[in-house]
């Protein structure tokens, strides 16, 4: 398996870890009211979906090429469209839905981790 490919997969599962997380986190808070469930979906998409954008922009570039001067400038470009996508995000659950804020920030909270901890559990696994 190429090491491009490999990359690709890893993130996808990434990606799909957090996608589970943040679906069960709002199922579980959606059983105590449907309000803090949207809530906790909203917080959940304020984190996964920069991150599935920011994957899309960097397989688009070619991150698994050889590295050229522009490297830093995607990686920096993406990383803005990250953050500007994560404010437009909670703006928009937090001032138009009016989302609670505490199942908002949980969900948040825990995709983040997620892609801070899965990293190493898929490493120690394989």
């Amino acid at each position: 398996m190429s090491v491009s490919l490999y990359r690709v997969k890893f993130a996808r599962t990434i990606l799909l870890m957090q996608l589970v997380t943040f679906v069960v986190i709002s199922a579980l808070f959606a059983v105590y009211d449907l309000s803090w469930g949207g809530s906790a979906l909203a917080g959940g998409l304020a984190a996964w979906l920069p991150n599935v954008l920011f994957m899309i922009f960097a397989w688009r570039h070619h991150a698994g090429h050889e590295v050229t001067g522009r490297l830093a400038w995607t990686f920096a470009t993406g990383e803005a469209l990250k953050v500007l996508v994560t404010v437009l995000t909670m703006i928009v659950a937090l001032g138009v839905f009016k989302a609670a804020l505490l199942p908002l920030g949980l969900a948040w909270l825990s995709v983040l981790i997620v892609q801070i901890v899965a990293p190493a559990v898929i490493n120690n696994k394989g």
